[in-house]
């Protein structure tokens, strides 16, 4: 139990801290054209490096713990919540938008009343994709010298050759991977219905 504990605690940091990231540049790409035009090569170049490959320097640079478990989970949820917050904007009426400049809504009042409301089913689906990379990811990233979580012990029951706990603990990782999936596709659904 407390290695589940210790597990889920890293996704929702990792996804925290993508969040945190890859909504405001979301918004910023969809709402700038010349920024999406800048930036898309980059973003493309980075989203195809495999967030386990940063391993190694995530481990220099940050050392062993949970630092480094946590950069390689936001690297890996970054980019689905990054570019489904830019397509959910620009999905959005831009009469919406003129309509909010001439009441002379300030640019916070726009993104937090119209446009963040407005793409509220794409960020559900970006969290959806985020959260199963992050589960993919988790595993390995927790063998990366830390002393608790569920990649851990898959590393632990090997060592003591415990393979019935070892094919549990398997399961345990495809159980909580579907029910958060399915937490949030429930969401998601909540959500179109609502509309």
């Amino acid at each position: 139990m407390p290695h589940i504990l210790t597990s889920c605690r890293r996704v929702i940091v990792g996804l925290v801290l993508a969040s945190a990231i890859g909504v405001p540049l979301g918004v910023l790409i969809g709402l700038y054209r010349s920024l999406e035009s800048a930036l898309s090569a980059l973003f493309q170049f980075l989203r195809m490096i495999s967030p386990l490959s940063w391993m190694p320097l995530a481990v220099m640079v940050l050392g062993i713990g949970d630092l480094p478990v946590y950069f390689l989970l936001t690297v890996a949820a970054i980019w689905p919540i990054l570019l489904n917050t830019a397509a959910g904007v620009n999905a959005v009426d831009r009469s919406w938008l003129t309509l909010a400049r001439s009441l002379c809504a300030t640019r916070g009042e726009t993104v937090f009343q119209i446009i963040l409301p407005a793409i509220l089913s794409h960020l559900l689906t970006g969290f959806r994709l985020a959260i199963g990379i992050i589960w993919i990811v988790l595993v390995p990233a927790e063998m990366l010298g830390v002393s608790a979580g569920l990649g851990y012990y898959i590393l632990d029951t090997r060592d003591r050759l415990a393979y019935s706990e070892l094919m549990a603990v398997i399961l345990v990782i495809g159980a909580i991977g579907y029910l958060l999936d399915w937490g949030l596709r429930l969401a998601h659904r909540s959500w179109t219905h609502q509309d």
